[in-house]
């Protein structure tokens, strides 16, 4: 999660833009022609396990990844002073057999950690001052919550939707949570549920999919996260597992799949070396499936009109310094004139402390993208108004900035209601092309590495 760690976030990098063409491998020399089984595109959370397991399956592989790392949204400063490792990216995943085989395979040990029981203060963030108590029987709510997530238990699974789509999932989740009443677990929902914008607007299923059964299991029996608070272990693991096989710092220039003049699918990439032709048999699309990630594809009209309907919020993770924050304490941003008190957007969902005195971890969110100044700018103001609540706090020093998005793609409930997945989920293998990630599940590696699973099983195996 980002903020459960983000739950493990799921996955991957943006490929450049560029005008597709017909692609001549006569103009490649030998030695920049990679020949493989799966050209893996992206490298982020999804893209890493598909390529692990597909080398394990006796699958070749070549993965491209823009960053100049694997692991998307896993992000981990060390402390220049210390040497101490902090995440501020994904920070937890839930106990499942996927992950606990996954970090065995690489010999990382896990430690169970639960994301409560911090010292933490309530406050509206848009004022500075204290923010109420929760109202209600939390843990009454929370027990009908999870009778409600058990009527659809293919959920758990992705979106192998019922026909019809049952009518309360495609409720705003504000609609569902009055239908049914459980205004009393909102305020816990949406602490978990972060990044999706205005929470009480989403469309129920995807409320219910990012705090599922798992994450609930999670808040009573602990999450897990590496022994050392390092989670990009993980990933330098991989890279060295994968070895040459990964290319970093690279993007995607053109893209031609097969067809009856050619059995193979060709990727073009831009690497530090300079231009590279993957030739592959099969392609896995391990990035978001927007339109303005996927034009280097040559796209076909039922790809591009179902990748055209995603939008998507922003989500930012931030390190700062110097705040004047108390030492240990955690602040969580309640509105104190919002329906449920959820917190007012764009601005800050929490702040954490770390395991480096002084250094604190900001997670923010907003409907609309802004700069990186415009969100440091508002953490600033946000900071300095505490002082309402008491709280000496001084201008932030900042030390890290992320940028997750685009965040949680959904489609309106109208899409999912007339088969948007049905016909979405029909792209796999369509042109030779797979594709997982968080818009194919949800916004949660533990279950993308588990979506990702069960795809290499039915297709790869």
């Amino acid at each position: 999660m980002l903020y459960r760690s983000l739950l493990g976030l799921a996955a991957g990098l943006q490929v450049a833009v560029a005008t597709n063409s017909t692609i001549d491998p006569a103009a490649f020399n030998k030695a920049d022609i990679i020949d493989r089984d799966v050209a893996v595109i992206g490298g982020g959370s999804a893209g890493t396990y598909a390529a692990i397991r597909l080398r394990q399956l006796n699958q070749s592989v070549a993965v491209v990844e823009k960053k100049d790392r694997l692991g998307g949204h896993t992000e981990t400063y060390v402390d220049a002073v210390t040497e101490t490792a902090v995440d501020y990216g994904v920070l937890y995943y839930e106990n499942t057999t996927v992950v606990t085989d996954y970090f065995a395979h690489f010999n990382i040990p896990l430690t169970t950690v639960f994301a409560s029981g911090h010292y933490s203060n309530r406050v509206d963030f848009t004022t500075g001052k204290p923010a109420g108590a929760p109202q209600g029987n939390q843990s009454a709510a929370l027990a009908l919550y999870a009778a409600q997530l058990q009527k659809y238990p293919y959920l758990d699974a992705g979106f192998d939707l019922p026909d019809p789509v049952p009518e309360d999932l495609l409720l705003p989740f504000e609609d569902w949570v009055k239908k049914h009443n459980l205004g009393d677990a909102v305020n816990v929902i949406t602490m978990y549920n972060q990044g999706v914008g205005n929470p009480l607007k989403q469309s129920t299923i995807y409320m219910l999919k990012y705090f599922g059964l798992e994450v609930l299991k999670g808040i009573k029996g602990g999450f897990l996260q590496t022994a050392a608070h390092d989670n990009s272990l993980l990933y330098l693991a991989a890279k060295s597992e994968l070895g040459h096989d990964v290319y970093l710092q690279s993007t995607v220039k053109a893209v031609n799949r097969s067809n009856s003049r050619n059995p193979l699918n060709y990727v073009v990439i831009n690497t530090p070396a300079g231009e590279k032709l993957i030739r592959a048999k099969r392609i896995i699309v391990a990035v978001p499936p927007k339109v303005s990630n996927l034009n280097s594809f040559d796209l076909d009209h039922t790809e591009r009109s179902l990748f055209s309907q995603f939008r998507n919020s922003y989500y930012y993770s931030i390190l700062a310094k110097n705040t004047g924050i108390p030492e240990g304490l955690t602040l969580t941003n309640r509105g104190n004139n919002t329906l449920y008190n959820t917190p007012r957007l764009p601005g800050i969902y929490t702040v954490r402390p770390t395991l480096v005195s002084g250094l604190v971890s900001i997670l923010y969110g907003s409907e609309k993208p802004l700069t990186e100044q415009q969100v440091k700018d508002d953490i600033t103001k946000s900071v300095l108004r505490l002082r309402n609540s008491g709280y000496n706090t001084t201008t932030p020093e900042y030390v890290q900035f992320s940028d997750h998005s685009p965040f949680e793609l959904v489609v309106p409930a109208n899409a999912i209601r007339d088969d948007f997945y049905k016909e979405l989920y029909g792209l796999q293998g369509h042109r030779d092309t797979f594709y997982t990630g968080a818009a194919w599940h949800v916004q949660d590696s533990s279950l993308i590495w588990r979506f990702t699973e069960s795809l290499l099983q039915k297709h790869f195996a």
